[in-house]
């Protein structure tokens, strides 16, 4: 039987348009109780057995290992994999690192700087910024391989200033992908572990005898890495909770509709519950798409996937017009928001909510996942309205920097002092009170 793929159709001049894209976009981050009382379970048993529980889950989850040490990857077994790939296969990923460092280097200029300044009475003020001391980076391992989701994780950090970089990546059935560990190899990390699930990410916020504690987690995982993130978040930092891949195209029938049909496949493909919508004015161009998703749909290796992705949570709408799309867009929120327009700089100002936005026919999504620069780990199922992609400020910390003068006291002391005793505070206020002339 033939796959077909057809995404729901929503027109936004038609009664009941606002239920039924609300329907079409929810998605509960609810976990099942089983897969909570687990993970809860083994980050238990970790922190109290700790080596011996990761390798006994490691055993029955992954692969067989008969000690720890054969779970930690020596840094020649990195540069050895680097050395195996086809010499195509070590520019790309070599030329992906170099603009991903590029990208984030400049972000480190632009926002990531300790600053100061010394007002009128010689008191200075400012902020220092520090890097974490070691981060855990959590990259999957199991139905597929994703160099990628290494770089984007070390290089942030280790152009951030970061001193450790700890890795783990499961490997079910003892199989190492030598381009993961060849990108791990290019992005400086510092040690990696063959182990997964919710056992690595207790290891790392943790402990164990072999694994070294991380102040932060960063990485996407399954149901049960998402979980465990979840709940030693307070003991380390992580970088955010992680829903099902989405995009968004902004269409005003001027990209060519096969682009724009393999843009919702790129999305699609990951996932049955991954996310395709495209948002268009143009009825007769929304047909398009419509037949190009029938022509290619048959070529496609993961076309079960993609079939099911749009038929259960893919959508095509025709909007009154661009403004309505980019308002629509910005209720959304989107992962990764394409704008498909001869002229994208005219809708981008409207645009507020998106991890990522993709301006013109010619930038795909997919080059932001591998190459383009910019961070690829980004805000999904709406967050994109407060949080921000993963970036060299996620493993950066920020202090206060304070220097009171002698002048400067005077002054602040008086104030400090009323309002700590507006407070009921008398010790705050004696603190300051102590330091004024008499």
């Amino acid at each position: 039987m033939s796959l077909s793929a057809r995404p729901l159709r929503l027109a936004t001049t038609a009664s009941g348009f606002d239920a039924a894209l609300a329907a079409r976009l929810h998605w509960s981050a609810d976990t099942d109780a089983g897969i909570e009382q687990a993970v809860a379970d083994i980050l238990a048993d970790v922190r109290k057995r700790g080596d011996a529980a990761v390798l006994e889950y490691t055993n029955r989850f992954d692969m067989k290992a008969g000690g720890m040490a054969e779970l930690e990857l020596r840094p020649a077994e990195l540069k050895a994999a680097f050395g195996s790939l086809p010499a195509r296969q070590r520019a790309a990923l070599e030329s992906a690192a170099s603009r991903v460092r590029s990208y984030h280097e400049a972000q480190k200029k632009a926002s990531g700087e300790s600053w100061s300044y010394r007002d009128a009475d010689g008191t200075l003020l400012g902020q220092k910024v520090t890097p974490v001391d070691r981060v855990g980076i959590y990259v999957p391992g199991g139905k597929a391989a994703y160099p990628s989701s290494v770089l984007m994780n070390a290089i942030p950090a280790q152009v951030a200033g970061v001193g450790e970089i700890i890795m783990v990546v499961p490997t079910p059935r003892g199989e190492k992908n030598p381009l993961v560990l060849a990108a791990a190899y290019v992005a400086g990390v510092t040690r990696v572990f063959t182990i997964g699930g919710a056992q690595a990410v207790a290891a790392l916020a943790y402990g164990t005898e072999t694994v070294p504690r991380v102040d932060k987690i960063t990485g996407p995982g399954n149901a049960y890495v998402a979980s465990a993130k979840r709940r030693v978040f307070g003991q380390v930092g992580i970088d955010m909770i992680a829903g099902p891949s989405e995009i968004l195209v902004l269409a005003d029938g001027s990209t060519p509709a096969d682009w724009v049909a393999m843009d919702l496949f790129s999305q699609a493909e990951h996932d049955e519950l991954a996310q395709s919508i495209l948002l268009c004015p143009d009825a007769k161009y929304i047909e398009e798409v419509q037949a190009a998703i029938d022509r290619l749909l048959p070529e496609m290796p993961r076309a079960g996937i993609i079939a099911k992705s749009l038929n259960g949570r893919g959508a095509l709408i025709h909007t009154r017009n661009m403004e309505e799309a980019c308002e629509i867009s910005n209720r959304i929120a989107p992962e990764h928001l394409e704008i498909a327009s001869s002229d994208p700089h005219r809708w981008e100002p409207l645009l507020r909510h998106a991890g990522a936005i993709f301006l013109g026919a010619y930038t795909s999504e997919s080059l932001g996942d591998y190459c383009a620069g910019p961070n690829h780990v980004l805000p999904t199922s709406t967050t994109a309205r407060f949080s921000s992609p993963l970036g060299v400020y996620d493993f950066q910390k920020r202090s206060s920097i304070i220097e009171v003068s002698e002048a400067g006291a005077q002054t602040l002391g008086a104030i400090a002092a009323e309002l700590a005793y507006g407070e009921g505070l008398q010790a705050h206020a004696r603190a300051a009170e102590f330091r004024l002339k008499r």
